[in-house]
């Protein structure tokens, strides 16, 4: 049984994680390869409660997006290395706790508003009628929006490295999962496209939204928003459930059919890698894979991670 590995793109480069431990590498201006490894501490795997159904899907969450913002201050530290004209000094790897809450409460305040909130106060302004029409409707106004969205920041060049590097992660857990060699050459020939990928994860999260509102009608416009606040851990715990049921039976056809729309979204945050940046992807899944030390353990087998 293979390890569950997931990832993440960053500037110049790309983050893997594994249960127990994670790693970005970086393409530095030089040429050369930087990289930072760190143990990961999951209180799932100290605690039964936090492996539970739904409950579990929100851990993963949360540890995921602290991870990410580590990763990605890390790598625009050595991008701003090289600004600085200083490509042999000391790199500051680490942020203080207080910059990742900074940086949460920004991220997140920012998502929750624009396809929250934003949602929810636009279908209350609409003349509809019955519980059943408005939460349709907000839906897919979430979801036309989340995918105008991806579609407008697609479009900028400054992205579209990053895009090529999520690529280059995508394929190389596939080339992994598949128990192929980890060369470039290789995992080029993989796919760029993961069924544990983050977008399609997110649109699921807007999608299960609609039959979880439901239960809750169409109360006043602050019970209204608050509700879409109050409720999103539990959305996104029922849609990492059905991300990671997806990841361990992508041979079945149905189940793929049915989760074709977030499998096509990704061809937005996507492009072609090169072989260098597949190469930096796998540098860091290398030393993933090193650190688990086989990845047998039953305490790390608990942990899931997205791709």
């Amino acid at each position: 049984m293979s390890t569950a590995i997931g990832g993440q793109a960053v500037l110049e480069g790309v983050m893997m994680r594994g249960p127990s431990s994670w790693a970005v590498s970086v393409r530095k201006p030089d040429g050369d390869i930087a990289q930072v490894c760190r143990t990961i501490r999951s209180p799932m795997a100290r605690h039964r409660l936090f492996r539970l159904p739904v409950i579990r899907g929100v851990i993963a969450l949360g540890e995921s997006l602290g991870i990410g913002f580590r990763a990605l201050a890390i790598s625009a530290n050595y991008a701003a290395q090289s600004e600085d004209g200083e490509a042999d000094g000391e790199v500051k790897t680490e942020i203080g706790r207080g910059q990742i809450i900074f940086a949460f409460a920004i991220a997140i305040g920012f998502a929750i508003t624009l396809f929250k909130v934003t949602p929810a106060l636009i279908t209350n302004w609409l003349p509809i009628d019955g519980t059943g029409w408005f939460v349709i409707v907000e839906g897919l106004i979430r979801v036309a929006i989340f995918i105008v969205y991806l579609s407008v920041i697609s479009l900028l060049p400054d992205l579209r490295r990053v895009f090529q590097y999520h690529a280059a992660e995508h394929k190389a857990i596939n080339a992994y999962e598949a128990g192929e060699e980890l060369v470039p050459e290789r995992v080029q020939r993989f796919s760029l496209i993961h069924p544990r990928c983050g977008t399609a994860f997110l649109l699921w999260v807007m999608v299960i939204a609609i039959f979880v509102f439901a239960f809750f009608g169409r109360p006043t416009w602050y019970w209204l928003i608050a509700s879409r606040i109050l409720l999103l851990p539990v959305i996104a715990g029922i849609a990492y459930e059905l991300i990671r049921f997806a990841g361990k039976h992508t041979g079945n056809r149905a189940l793929m059919t049915l989760l074709a729309p977030g499998l096509w979204l990704q061809r937005l945050t996507t492009r072609q890698p090169t072989l260098e940046q597949i190469e930096v992807s796998i540098h860091a899944l290398r030393e993933v894979l090193s650190r688990e030390g086989g990845e047998r353990s039953e305490t790390a087998r608990r942990v899931e991670v997205m791709a």
